[in-house]
């Protein structure tokens, strides 16, 4: 229980620090002392008690209170993000809009299972996590999810270690349902990483045909083998991207392809907070141009009649649907039709920001 209230203390103090520091008036890099009064800031907010400590002789509280009031009217500060991703924000989804999914993305994220439906069932696995006293719950519209009623460690589980479920956010398993596979078809997994989409796609292929994943980091590709045996899921094969040679051999041989592109990652700063203050303008100016030359290169794996997804766990539009449409006036685009895009807002599904398109080549 302690290292949970530490850890979720940290992460509240992470996600709020430009609103705290305001109120506190100090200023980052935090020196020990600094530190303390941001968590009187917390503390005070959350009304919890602080104890009889130096530290803490002259925290004004109702000071902080009234600070807090008066700096909850700036979207900024209430949201606690840096200017330039504030305006970035309204610049490219509108002030409702990012007022809205901002709030949202500052919210705790909800603890989501995804079964592995080759180990086992939803109904099993809720009665094996049940026996445990974890209790979940079903999610409509989510055919593999289960949500943890209450945080805890499950990675200590058998159910874990037995591979019946991978932790993976709801947002996050419409992708591999997305892409429409079946089984015995060449699917290539082209940004696998350590693989939560790859080792859904192998469930619903039901381990009939082929998977390629590919990733230019062998480490995560390694972390990917290791999850696919504990999951059962052996239709994978892993191969690190070295030189473009790896990607030529494959053009024209794959019924599907998933693009999880690399992204700001703005979707899933309810898991990632500190994000908000490691993100630089320059870092989306360069992905963005990463991203067209990933779409560029990666399509040319589909086969003709086949289908590409391309997918972001970013809200901004410049990283998602522009972007594809860039693609598809391109020259490589042109072989392209859209067939249908999914944008998913935190403020709406309660999960993670995700946007996923689905092309197909003529």
């Amino acid at each position: 229980r302690d290292r949970a209230f530490v850890a979720e203390t940290t992460y509240d103090i992470v996600r709020w620090k430009r609103l705290y520091a305001e109120i506190a008036e100090v200023k980052a890099p935090f020196d020990r002392d600094n530190i303390w009064r941001l968590f009187a800031v917390w503390a005070t907010l959350k009304g919890i008690k602080l104890p009889d400590w130096k530290y803490f002789e002259s925290t004004p509280s109702r000071k902080i209170k009234g600070k807090f009031d008066e700096l909850s009217k700036i979207r900024k500060f209430k949201e606690s993000i840096p200017d330039w991703l504030d305006e970035l924000g309204e610049k490219e989804l509108g002030n409702d809009l990012w007022t809205k999914e901002i709030a949202a993305l500052n919210l705790q994220a909800d603890v989501v299972l995804r079964v592995n439906t080759l180990q086992t069932t939803k109904e099993k696995l809720q009665a094996e996590l049940f026996d445990l006293d974890i209790e979940t719950e079903t999610l409509p519209n989510y055919p593999d999810a289960l949500k943890l009623k209450e945080r805890t460690n499950v990675f200590t589980t058998d159910a874990f270690k037995n591979g019946h479920f991978e932790v993976q956010d709801a947002s996050s398993q419409l992708v591999a349902e997305f892409l429409n596979v079946q089984s015995g078809m060449r699917v290539v997994d082209t940004c696998a990483g350590a693989g939560g989409k790859t080792l859904h796609i192998a469930t619903l292929m039901q381990n009939k045909g082929q998977i390629i994943a590919l990733d230019i980091y062998g480490n995560k590709l390694n972390e990917l083998k290791r999850r696919a045996k504990r999951n059962g899921a052996f239709n994978i094969e892993t191969r690190a991207i070295e030189s473009t040679k790896v990607i030529k051999k494959l053009y024209d041989k794959a019924d599907r392809v998933l693009i999880d592109s690399p992204c700001s990652g703005l979707g899933v700063l309810r898991r990632n907070p500190d994000a908000k203050w490691k993100l630089q303008p320059e870092f989306i100016e360069d992905i963005k141009k990463t991203q067209q030359e990933i779409l560029q290169q990666y399509s040319r794996i589909v086969k003709p009649g086949g289908q590409l997804v391309y997918a972001t766990c970013s809200i901004l539009p410049s990283e998602n649907q522009n972007q594809v449409n860039e693609f598809l006036t391109s020259e490589f685009g042109k072989e392209f039709t859209f067939v249908k895009d999914k944008k998913v807002w935190a403020h709406e599904s309660g999960y993670d920001g995700f946007y996923m398109a689905l092309l197909q080549k003529k």
